[in-house]
């Protein structure tokens, strides 16, 4: 792919000097992790930067680490690190689960989770996976260093909350302390790469308690509070997911691209929550699907 457009490289070997860069830069800057987005952005005249800010060569941003309950994965950790590492496959094994089905292996020994969720599109599949843990977006800017939920995280298609000179440097994910079990349902056009037409995140915990998001079918990936009140405290059974099916349309807004019609995503999300949901509570009981398994 050839790249027409000229802009310059820079690659700080420090966080401070990476934040001195953007907030001098401004708008006209662009962060440089994986590249996979921002290149092909470029390559397609969809971005036209006047930097772009390499931060490859800042040291610590590549550690996935979980201490006192809490995962850590820095903003340079790739989805095939995510998949190699131990620590995913014993503490979150529905994240390996996501970086099955993400892309192509080439895609994925170079793109990162933190540039997935920065990249703000509808179809990231990080976004929905780690909505149901309450994830936390570590920021550095001229300001200092805050923390930001990702349920304020997007504010639009390809647009987040981050400020003038400001950098995501790690995603925070907190382990639940209730016994718990988790399913990542994907709806793709073919087995091989491809973006999510739709998916369905359930995280099912002891207790009779979920939570539930989407992806793909909305400006950004969202929440399903109202499912998630309705199950709560109960037993799962046929009537119950029926009744969590009838509330899908008051949860999402599907539109109608290239890959789907919104009548096909809204059906396809009522028939992957029922599987999601119950796969969870297999998982939960120690039965079920293996992770990992495709239940489309």
């Amino acid at each position: 792919m050839a790249i027409a457009h000229d802009f310059e490289y820079l690659k700080p070997g420090t966080l401070r000097e990476a934040v001195r860069t953007l907030a001098r830069y401004g708008p006209r800057a662009r962060v440089l992790a994986g590249g996979t987005d921002l290149i092909t952005l470029i390559g397609e005249a969809m971005a036209a930067p006047d930097a772009v800010v390499d931060i490859k060569g800042i040291s610590g941003l590549d550690r996935i680490e979980f201490k006192n309950g809490a995962l850590s994965i820095g903003a340079l950790v790739t989805f095939s690190d995510l998949r190699d590492s131990p620590i995913i496959a014993k503490k979150f094994p529905v994240i390996r689960e996501m970086t099955g089905w993400l892309a192509s292996p080439g895609i994925r020994n170079r793109a990162t989770m933190v540039g997935n969720l920065c990249s703000a599109v509808p179809c990231c599949d990080s976004g929905p996976i780690l909505m149901v843990y309450d994830a936390v977006i570590q920021v550095a800017g001229p300001a200092g260093k805050r923390k930001v939920p990702l349920s304020d995280w997007f504010v639009g298609p390809r647009k987040t909350v981050l400020k003038r000179g400001e950098v995501a440097t790690g995603v925070v994910v907190l382990l639940p302390k209730k016994k718990h079990a988790a399913c990542f349902v994907k709806l793709r056009r073919y087995e091989g790469e491809d973006l999510a037409q739709a998916s369905v995140t359930v995280l099912a915990l002891a207790g009779n308690s979920y939570r539930v998001s989407f992806g793909s079918v909305a400006p950004w990936p969202v929440r399903a509070h109202k499912i998630e009140a309705l199950l709560e405290g109960q037993q799962l059974s046929d009537s119950l997911i029926r009744k969590a099916a009838q509330l899908v349309p008051e949860e999402i807004t599907p539109i109608t691209d290239i890959r789907a019609t919104k009548e096909y995503r809204m059906h396809m999300c009522c028939v992957m929550l029922n599987r999601g949901l119950k796969a969870a509570t297999a998982r939960l009981a120690g039965a079920g699907p293996e992770y990992g398994t495709s239940l489309i």
